[in-house]
This record gives structure tokens, sequence and C-alpha cells, in this order.
């Protein structure tokens, strides 16, 4: 586990601004491999998280969010069509705040911790929220400890969960099965798996307390009508 540093800054809620866009249609939701997805919301605005130099998406998208614990969740050259690059860890020893509205899409950020060598990088990774028609999305990133009470106030209601379950370089098995407890979203979504077998022990493991789904297809059409009613565990085959 990462040791936590007092008073963490986090993103700032207010509910005065949380204004969960209800446009027309459904938010389209893509693995395209490892912790990148693509986030199509019904305006037409395109995301792709832990943008990086060698699982892309086949467009080019308007936004992408980044984590810096290895090389395969952002790149140092992003390309300059991207017209938003949200980068999860600060500079200057301050850390990353992100709040963003870009048509029917508003994203923010809530940082954590991960492990440095030996060492803890404070801020250093961040959990993105994507809240779009009406669907709070969380993807979590790099994420290397347990969730404290701030963090979860932090995050808010969350819908789906995109979640690393690796087991290893993130969190052990059973202390991701105890942050996707907390966070408590209907629908939970693998990602950053190193290996079928990696993914099967998660999902034995899940599957004791959730309901678990397979994809034939890479991608999932969400809406607020359309979530599981109980806990749900729903792989997308990716690359």
């Amino acid at each position: 586990m990462v040791a936590e540093r007092p008073k963490v800054r986090l993103a700032a809620l207010d509910a005065a601004m949380l204004r969960l866009a209800e446009a027309a249609g459904p938010v389209h939701l893509t693995f395209i491999g490892h912790a990148s997805f693509l986030i199509e919301s019904p305006a037409g605005v395109s995301i792709v998280t832990d943008y990086n130099d060698y699982v892309r998406a086949n467009l080019l998208p308007r936004i992408v969010t980044m984590n810096h614990a290895h090389d395969t969740h952002y790149t140092d050259a992003p390309d300059p069509g991207i017209e938003y690059v949200l980068r999860g860890w600060g500079r200057d020893g301050a850390p990353a705040h992100h709040e963003v509205t870009v048509e029917d899409v508003w994203i923010r950020n809530v940082p954590t911790n991960i492990r440095r060598g030996a060492g803890t990088e404070y801020d250093g990774n961040s959990m993105f929220v994507f809240e779009v028609a009406g669907v709070c999305i969380a993807h979590l990133g790099h994420l290397h400890h347990l969730l404290t009470k701030d963090h979860l106030e932090a995050l808010g209601r969350i819908d789906v969960v995109l979640a690393p379950v690796d087991g290893s370089y993130t969190l052990d098995l059973e202390g991701m099965v105890e942050v996707l407890k907390s966070i408590n979203a209907p629908l939970v979504i693998p990602m950053h798996y190193f290996s079928q077998y990696g993914l099967e022990r998660f999902l034995a493991r899940l599957g004791q307390e959730w309901t678990v789904q397979r994809a034939t297809e890479p991608f999932v059409l969400l809406s607020r009508e359309t979530l599981p009613k109980t806990r749900t565990v729903l792989v997308l085959p990716g690359r």
C-alpha cells in the first residue's frame, strides 16, 4: 500500500456544479486495450483515457486523459490536433486539478498517490470522472492504494467504474475488491490485465458477489435506463 499524505488536495466538488447532461441518446464506450477507452457522447465529443504511444483509437479524439505511472498510460508527444490534454499528475509539487466542460461532457479528476521506487509520489495519479448523458463514469487510472473517505466524497455517485485488475502493478486482488465495494457502482468494467489468467482470477473473486457478463463486441451503450439493477461486471474484449 502507499502511505497517505495528510490533507491530500482533491478535485473540488460543488453540488451546484453537478450538471449531468441529458442529451438524447446513449454514451458509446469502447475498450481499446490496456487502460484506454474511447468515450463518445451523444453530442459527438470523443475522449480517450490513458492516451499513450502504444494503444490508440482509430480516430483523433477531442479530449485525452493521461497518467504517468508507466509510459503505457501517457505520451510526451500528444497529437497537436487534440483540443484538450488532461494530465493526471501535477507540476511544481501541486496536484493536477481539472474541471472541464465540453458540450455535453463534464470531466473532473481526483488525485491519488503512486509508488515510485521505494517511496511515494503524492498526487502522481488521477481518477478521472466523466459525467455525460446522466451517466457518471470513473476511470481509476493506475491506482496504488485504498480510497479514503475524502476520495469517495470527491468521486461522488459513480455509475460505471473502469478498474485496473492486474492484481500486482496496481492494487492486489483483495485491495481492488475493497475499492470497488467502497465505490459501489452498479457496473464495473475491467481493464489493465496482462493475461487471461489474471482476468479470470479477478472474475472468479468478484463473481462471488457480482453478476459477471461477457460481451462479444468491445463496446457498450450506456444510459441511466440501461444501467444494471444489481452489481455487474462486464468484460469487453480489447487488444
